[in-house]
């Protein structure tokens, strides 16, 4: 056995190994996730990012989503203060900005989709809420979110927009926390997102003008200290997918001005 062909051999079996490693990176079900990728999301995003994380599981056999929703300011404030996680998905670029500038972003932040605020009211609308006035009405108990939420600053603009000042009977964490009282009929609106009424049995949206000038943008990254950095980048573009802002609209968000 020559030299010469020793040598012939091991270049043989190196350039097998380099064609087996390409195979396995072009396999996206395998190469791109490699374990849980874990996702903090606004609560307004439970119902589509449910839907969008079983998805992609689908789409990537072995991978499993973890979520966590929360208001996201919540969310935010526990991933600067070190929570494991590998993507954010926040309901303000306000609330996002906390992460950013806490150095917490592996990139720049990008807008997935937008949300409006509607009056929350039981179905059939008993007291007869056409608009933001009518909140502030004698009797009529409101539920907001509070201020540093994005849905409790967004309501806070739309009410200064229709010159409308009126005092909650309650204010929470999350839009959901908000919406829940509706549904408990512990108070008799709220001011909730369009998405959210409409995932809700029982109840009804009241559209009124004022929420165009408080549209709120989605802001989605994959954070800097992600254990699983390929998954997220994976789960993101998964998510600003044609297939992913079907599930979104659907849902009733509306597409960002870019798409």
């Amino acid at each position: 056995m020559t030299v010469r062909w020793i040598r012939a051999a091991l270049a043989g079996v190196a350039a097998l190994s380099l064609s087996l490693t390409g195979c396995g990176a072009g396999d996206e079900s395998t190469a791109d996730t490699g374990g849980p990728v874990t996702v903090f999301a606004a609560a307004s995003l439970t119902e589509t990012f449910t839907k969008l994380g079983k998805d992609f599981e689908s789409a990537h056999p072995g991978t499993r989503v973890v979520l966590n929703f929360a208001g996201s300011s919540a969310l935010a404030t526990q991933i600067t203060q070190g929570a494991p996680a590998d993507v954010f998905a926040a309901a303000s670029p306000a609330t996002m900005k906390t992460v950013a500038d806490a150095g917490d972003a592996a990139g720049a932040p990008a807008v997935l989709v937008r949300n409006q605020l509607v009056i929350a009211v039981p179905e059939g609308n008993p007291d007869r809420v056409g608009g933001l006035a009518e909140l502030a009405r004698p009797g009529v108990k409101v539920a907001l979110c509070a201020e540093q939420v994005p849905c409790g600053a967004a309501a806070k603009s739309a009410l200064a927009a229709a010159g409308v000042r009126l005092t909650p009977a309650t204010l929470e964490q999350d839009v959901k926390g908000a919406l829940a009282k509706v549904k408990l009929g512990e108070v008799d609106a709220a001011l909730v997102y369009r998405t959210d009424v409409r995932a809700a049995a029982g109840l009804a949206a009241v559209e009124f003008p004022e929420s165009a000038r408080a549209v709120n943008d989605y802001p989605i990254v994959v954070l800097k200290h992600a254990g699983n950095p390929d998954g997220a980048r994976a789960f993101v573009d998964h998510v600003r997918s044609d297939a992913g802002l079907a599930v979104l609209t659907a849902a009733g968000f509306q597409a960002p001005p870019s798409r």
